[in-house]
């Protein structure tokens, strides 16, 4: 990560955003989340042996 200059810092703006009520549609802001975890390791019928596991993580978000 590089670090930033005096200058570059004092160039950056900020801009507040719109109230949660201004954002909502009709009055209604949800949000919709799906989260899924999997993995998987076999060690069947070995002797002093070992099995790893990766495991796959994903997330959906639908907000409105």
């Amino acid at each position: 990560m590089e670090k930033l200059t005096i200058a570059e810092l004092a160039d950056e703006n900020v801009e507040l955003l719109p109230s949660r009520e201004t954002l909502a549609v009709g009055h209604a802001n949800w949000a919709q989340i799906v989260a899924s975890n999997s993995s998987s390791a076999v060690n069947a019928l070995t002797l002093l042996s070992q099995a790893n596991s990766a495991a796959v993580q994903t997330i959906a978000l639908s907000q409105q």
